[in-house]
């Protein structure tokens, strides 16, 4: 990465980063009531999931985060690698957002008070975006 590349990606890879990492290290041991709860929410958006054992998905959930987390973090890793990550991510994110009920007001992409987490994920498919679009190797 030259210092031009540097200046304006080193901000977005980090926060996306250390927020993605730690977001995956807090899963990584999880117990049977929080795996249940998070898999049955993204078994909801996303049905092939029930295919899967609660713990499992957590588990595979957490090494994903950590995977995408350390990519952002590790600056030998291309923005556009490490951003295709992010952008696929987040895109899965936004699912749960416009796929769950009562997450946004009627009508309008905007969320409603218990969507706002969600949606806020928006924020990583735009970094991701930037990281793929701005790679210039």
């Amino acid at each position: 990465m030259n210092g031009r590349d540097l200046t304006w990606q080193l901000p977005l890879r980090l926060t996306a980063g250390t927020y993605i990492l730690d977001s995956g290290l807090r899963k990584r041991d999880p117990d049977d009531d929080t795996a249940k709860q998070m898999h049955g929410f993204a078994a909801g958006t996303y049905p092939f999931l029930d295919a899967v054992q609660p713990v499992t998905f957590t588990k595979a959930l957490a090494a994903a985060e950590m995977l995408i987390g350390a990519a952002l973090l590790v600056p030998v890793v291309p923005a556009r690698i490490a951003g295709l990550g992010l952008l696929g991510f987040g895109a899965g994110l936004l699912g749960l957002y416009a796929r769950t009920p009562g997450m946004r007001r009627p009508g309008t992409p905007f969320p409603t008070q218990d969507g706002i987490a969600l949606a806020k994920d928006s924020w990583l498919v735009a970094i991701g975006a930037a990281l793929v679009a701005g790679d210039r190797r």
